[in-house]
């Protein structure tokens, strides 16, 4: 991989959001959720399509992810996903990049 400048890292928004509602994604090729996320007053709730089925659905909602919010969204099947949860992908499942404590939704990551 190529080095990056500290400032190519800033242009990433890596931000605090806590999922709200999640769906399975019937129209979706590959497996996959509908998520809600809601990232506070100043971003407001984003949806995204994220292929982390080896969760619940019922264990997702409350939990608070790590996501890049300045992505151009995504139409994927009929559903626009809006950001991109961030997770370590393993052989057999998806592991979400979360923060050890609880911030403020729409905290920023550096």
């Amino acid at each position: 991989m190529a080095n990056i400048s500290w400032n190519d890292f800033k242009k990433v928004e890596l931000r605090a959001g806590t999922i709200t509602k999640a769906e399975f994604f019937e129209e979706a090729k590959i497996p996959a959720f509908k998520l809600w996320i809601d990232f506070g007053p100043e971003l407001g709730e984003k949806k995204s399509s994220a292929q982390i089925t080896n969760y619940t659905l019922e264990n997702l909602v409350g939990k608070q992810v790590i996501a890049v919010t300045n992505f151009e969204p995504k139409q994927v099947a009929n559903f626009m996903s809006e950001v991109l949860v961030t997770g370590f992908v393993l052989a057999d499942k998806t592991i979400l990049g979360v923060s050890d404590e609880g911030v403020p939704n729409g905290s920023r990551l550096l």
